[in-house]
């Protein structure tokens, strides 16, 4: 009996570290898609369908150099939080020009925290429910542990100005 507890549990830990891992994919169930789940990074980002679509934003996307020279002077000041949807067509459009605006600015992107949600807003393993997100993506902007501004969904004016306006 001991046994078989201890087999269940190893076989339960093994499932949920396989999914608390970084860029895990899961089959949309309604879609029969696949799309990150938890914890990614820009390698898994530039991975299956979604790659495509995040190269092709990336290459095509300009930001102004007159922001990126203002964001540039204390950028790393700031910690990054992108909450996205690899399903979702504002995540394939703004999350690759976001990624862009930090490059041009300086940022290592290896600061930025990435986490994909289903449709329901939900990071299964990730628990984001003190985050108060409505809509994907969401780049929350964070400065000495504390919220200071986000960018939901899409930019007001360029992701580039209205991350400078949060941060200037």
């Amino acid at each position: 009996m001991n046994k078989n507890i201890i087999l269940l549990a190893i076989i339960l830990f093994s499932g949920l570290n396989t999914i608390a891992q970084m860029n895990s994919m899961v089959v949309d169930p309604v879609t029969n898609t696949k799309m990150l789940i938890g914890y990614c990074d820009k390698n898994g980002l530039n991975k299956d369908v979604y790659g495509a679509y995040f190269r092709s934003q990336y290459d095509i996307y300009q930001p102004n150099e007159a922001y990126i020279s203002k964001l540039s002077e204390n950028i790393d000041d700031y910690e990054i939080t992108i909450v996205l949807g690899t399903w979702c067509s504002d995540s394939k459009r703004e999350v690759p020009r976001f990624y862009k605006v930090l490059k041009e600015a300086g940022y290592n992107d290896k600061r930025v925290k990435v986490i994909a949600v289903d449709k329901k807003k939900q990071a299964i393993v990730v628990d984001i429910s003190n985050m108060d997100i409505e809509r994907v993506p969401t780049f929350i902007i964070n400065k000495d542990e504390k919220e200071v501004g986000r960018i939901v969904e899409t930019p007001k004016k360029s992701l580039e100005q209205d991350l400078w306006k949060i941060i200037k």
